[in-house]
């Protein structure tokens, strides 16, 4: 998303120049890789292009922050909380914007009110964060209120100019936003300047290009809206299921990956196996799966596990392993 929607919370402001630097938190009270995931970086090419501060796909043209996503709608209507980044002021907030996905038939009124239920803490030295997209109702900060990293300011929501539940969050020094994965760095760079995410943060914010999102098993179809509404996982398998279907939702994928994701048996063979074609071109998020009916008999009661692999140039981006154990 633009900062143009910010403009409704005073972002565009000027700040004196200041030498001193920021030390961040995780704004999302969550663990990185298990559950939530870095979706986008800040665009540092100032073409039409993009690109993230890796010169990887992981972003799109003019995108302003960090979007830190969570799994499902479950995950998300469980409650997440959103955390202040450092210490600050609280500069202004927004409340009451619906938690609705945007459509192509809502995007335009929608647009104008694009950070959706807001927090911006201004933490002194021209630094301010912004926090968007969060659930309706649940902004717990008002204007004027002094908090410590890590005090709750809300949950994560899908409010806004959004389709996934995530919390859209933006750094800025001066009125401009900058990359806290390599502040400094000059444009179009790849791996350059600092990071200013708090040590303790460095590795689990390591640079994935691309991961699983959701994983796990079925009794039958699957589909992307089951798996984000977190239905899929209501209903777990057992030896008498119609069918066991190993599935997988992976997000940055880029063109001319190759998905490989194989179901084996517990005595390790494989039952059933999904190579897809070469993508097209870059995939935000992606769905692969792969299955078997269920036998004359039922299914053999044991481990079951699916390996998802896929190659880039060559290599493997990413590579996971899960199983299940079949009962009666």
């Amino acid at each position: 998303m633009r900062l143009g929607p910010f403009s409704l919370l005073g972002l565009a402001l000027a700040f004196p120049a200041a030498a001193q630097e920021i030390s961040l938190r995780l704004p999302v009270a969550c663990e990185v890789g298990r559950t939530c995931f870095i979706q986008h970086y800040v665009d540092r090419d100032p073409s039409p292009g993009a690109s993230d501060y890796q010169c990887g796909t992981l972003t799109y043209d003019t995108h302003d922050g960090t979007d830190i996503r969570v799994p499902t709608m479950a995950a998300q209507r469980a409650g997440i909380d959103v955390v202040a980044a450092a210490d600050g002021r609280v500069a202004s907030t927004r409340e009451g914007v619906p938690d609705v996905a945007v459509t192509a038939e809502t995007r335009e009124a929608i647009s104008r009110i694009g950070c959706g239920n807001a927090v911006v803490i201004d933490h002194g030295n021209g630094w301010r964060t912004a926090y968007c997209h969060m659930a309706k109702g649940s902004v717990a900060v008002r204007s004027g209120q002094e908090v410590k990293a890590g005090d709750r300011i809300g949950q994560v929501g899908l409010s806004g100019l959004t389709e996934f539940p995530h919390l859209h969050f933006t750094l800025l020094k001066d009125g401009k936003p900058v990359d806290p994965f390599a502040y400094g760095a000059p444009e179009k760079s790849c791996g350059g300047g600092t990071s200013l995410w708090e040590a303790s943060l460095q590795r689990a914010l390591a640079y994935q290009g691309g991961s699983v999102l959701n994983k796990g098993f079925a009794p039958g179809p699957v589909t992307m809206a089951a798996i984000e509404s977190g239905a899929v996982e209501q209903d777990t398998p057992t030896t008498r299921s119609p069918a066991l279907v190993a599935y997988v939702r992976a997000i940055g994928l880029k063109g001319g990956d190759v998905q490989t994701l194989t179901l084996f048996d517990p005595d390790g063979q494989p039952v059933a196996q999904n190579k897809a074609p070469p993508l097209d071109r870059d995939k935000a998020q992606w769905m692969a799966f792969a299955g078997v009916k269920q036998p004359s008999g039922g299914f053999r009661p044991g481990l079951y596990r699916a390996v998802y692999r896929v190659e880039r140039d060559g290599k493997a981006a990413i590579e996971q392993a899960f199983g299940i154990s079949l009962r009666p």
